[in-house]
């Protein structure tokens, strides 16, 4: 069989902020796809400003670096478990992998995802030690590390003979030995040149392309990107689309795209193997095939990976509604969501009994506040409930989603942990200690349990303890109350503004989370209970003037640090009866009953049900 010794096509897949977008970085500058005076910002691979301020890759991204004689396409994939579905539909695109891990923290559990996915498709991997420059790194044990990863995994004899690069991609150095580096990312170019197969060249054989990301342009419509499997594909081709329900629909290639560097350039012909974009088709969906009209040949579909959450989204009624946004109708919201699903195949918007609510799957809160961070930004205002985690019947089974969790915890809070984890209703898989004072626990968690945990698990910890999860598999339902939050919360009587003196009256009472000068509406959540129950606090009361003198006038007093949330936080910390109100400027907690003796009856009821 001929191959493209040309071209080489392969993903590099990471635990979120082990360096991967980093490293595709340097393998640009170095590879001089860059001109010497091209301004380039780091971490070009990350174009959202979502991705840019967090340091994570939300969506997979194609570029293509010329390295001597040979085209090499990367894809960079999302390292977070909630955009698996991308991680999946990418490893069909490609012929290797360059997995890449902290020479420090060694795998974690989206090393372990995306590896899995990896090796299922039977792909070549070449492992990226990066960060080898860190004061404690741990080379030869974090390979060790990797060896036992591929090994659990199912790895096959060829996957486990995988060649090993050490890097800083950093600093821009690299070499096949921890102690050998030079400013040079040579080593890891001939390792990927040396060791990923080359495609097969089938350009004289019938036409074969699918489409593996969706992208949207508003002068050519949907794009859809994926690999030429087999043939030629050009400009004004006849061709026909194959859908998932058998169905055959036959258009006209307008546009097609190929990639270098980061920009994507408008070309004529592309043949097999190579990764381009094509446009022309309007309904054009995942997992679909394209082929010539005397020759109809599906590929196998591709499996998306099904939403595990769901949140309801409702038009922001609020008294401050229509302050703070440009966009607060029904219809606006529900434009902006299905246009979201013209290219977030991840993602379900099912409408409900009421005009002014949907409720919206994804594969996890991460997900779901991407985009929520993303309408706050473009001016949308509106509100949410408690996620809740989609339960499925496999067999008759109710079943619900169940995450792998590590924890890197100082010595001293493992026993905490292991508590509130329990309580949780998680199962302690592993636990090693590194001799560092460090210790590194494994569990299994309900989904739900992991609801509000965040919060939770940083107090315990002081702050020193870092958590990762990530989806697991669906398992039958466990009975009873799994996690949630244990605290009441503290609700404002009235509208106002929140006074220093009404805050200073209610700080044994619990945790406060506005600061004086807020504006308040009356049955909006102001702080949280040190108890259980809910209470109602006047938190805009002033200080009744007199002409009587303080004997302590003189001692100036100091309003505690109020507790400030992001988006994340506030979505976990809601309880059933409340919702998020999220605008382009605020985010508030809010009960749904407004009016304080309509609340206490509507809990009553609930109680006597």
């Amino acid at each position: 069989m001929q191959l493209r010794e040309d071209i080489r096509n392969i993903a590099i897949i990471a635990h979120v902020d082990h360096g991967k977008t980093t490293l595709v970085d340097q393998l640009l500058k170095y590879s001089g796809t860059f001109r010497e005076n091209e301004q380039v910002n780091e971490r070009a691979m990350d174009s959202g400003d979502i991705e840019r301020e967090r340091g994570i890759t939300i969506l997979a991204k194609n570029t293509a670096i010329k390295y001597k004689d040979t085209s090499i396409n990367i894809l960079d994939t999302p390292g977070h478990a909630d955009f698996g579905g991308e991680v999946e539909r990418i490893m069909k695109m490609v012929d290797g992998v360059a997995l890449v891990v902290d020479a420090y923290e060694g795998t974690m559990p989206q090393t372990r995802f995306v590896l899995k996915k990896a090796l299922e498709q039977k792909l070549t991997p070449i492992v990226v030690l990066n960060k080898i420059d860190r004061p404690n790194a741990r080379p030869s044990e974090v390979v060790d590390e990797v060896l036992d990863l591929f090994i659990e995994l199912g790895a096959d004899d060829e996957q486990l003979e995988f060649p090993v690069v050490y890097a800083s991609a950093l600093n821009g150095t690299s070499g096949l030995e921890p102690e050998s580096q030079e400013e040079t990312m040579d080593p890891v170019f001939t390792t990927i040149l040396d060791h990923i197969p080359a495609p097969a060249d089938t350009k004289d054989e019938p036409l074969q392309f699918q489409v593996t990301l969706l992208d949207y342009n508003d002068y050519v419509g949907r794009i859809g990107v994926g690999r030429v499997v087999r043939g030629t594909i050009s400009v004004g081709q006849q061709v026909v689309v194959l859908k998932e329900d058998g169905s055959q629909k036959s258009f006209r290639i307008s546009k097609l795209f190929g990639f270098i560097g980061l920009k994507r350039i408008e070309i004529q012909e592309a043949i097999a193997g190579d990764i381009v974009a094509i446009a022309g088709m309007e309904d054009i969906n995942i997992g679909e095939t394209i082929c010539p009209q005397d020759h109809v040949e599906a590929l196998p579909w591709l499996r998306i990976d099904e939403p595990t959450l769901q949140m309801t989204f409702v038009v922001n009624n609020s008294p401050f509604a229509g302050r703070e946004g440009k966009y607060i109708t029904s219809r606006r919201i529900e434009e902006r969501l299905l246009k979201q699903l013209e290219t977030d195949v991840s993602l379900r918007v099912d409408p409900t009994d009421s005009p002014d609510a949907w409720i919206v799957s994804g594969r996890g809160e991460l997900h779901l506040s991407i985009l929520i961070e993303n309408m706050r930004r473009e001016g949308y205002e509106l509100q949410l409930s408690k996620p809740q985690v989609i339960i499925k019947e496999i067999d008759g089974v109710r079943c619900e989603p169940v995450e792998r969790v590590q924890v890197d915890v100082p010595e001293e809070y493992t026993g905490a942990i292991m508590e509130s984890l329990g309580e949780r209703k998680g199962e302690m898989l592993d636990m090693v200690n590194h001799g560092t004072g460090q210790v590194r626990l494994e569990f299994k968690v309900p989904s739900r349990g992991l609801i509000g945990y965040a919060t939770e698990f940083m107090t315990q910890t002081r702050g020193y303890g870092i958590i990762n999860h990530t989806f697991d598999s669906y398992e039958p339902v466990i009975k009873g109350q799994v996690g949630g939050r244990r605290e009441g919360v503290l609700v404002g009587l009235e509208n106002g503004k929140a006074s220093t003196y009404g805050i200073m009256q209610l700080e044994d009472r619990g945790v406060i989370f506005v600061e004086p000068g807020t504006e308040i509406y009356a049955g909006m959540i102001v702080g949280e209970h040190n108890r259980e129950n809910d209470l109602t606090v006047n938190i805009t009361k002033e200080k009744h003037l007199t002409n009587v003198r303080s004997a302590t006038k003189d001692q100036t007093s100091t309003i505690r640090k109020t507790r400030k949330m992001s988006l994340e936080e506030a979505i976990e910390y809601l309880a059933d009866d409340e919702y998020c109100e999220v605008t382009p400027e605020s985010i508030r907690l809010r009960k749904k009953i407004l009016n304080k003796n309509e609340r206490e009856k509507a809990a009553k009821k609930s109680k006597t049900i």
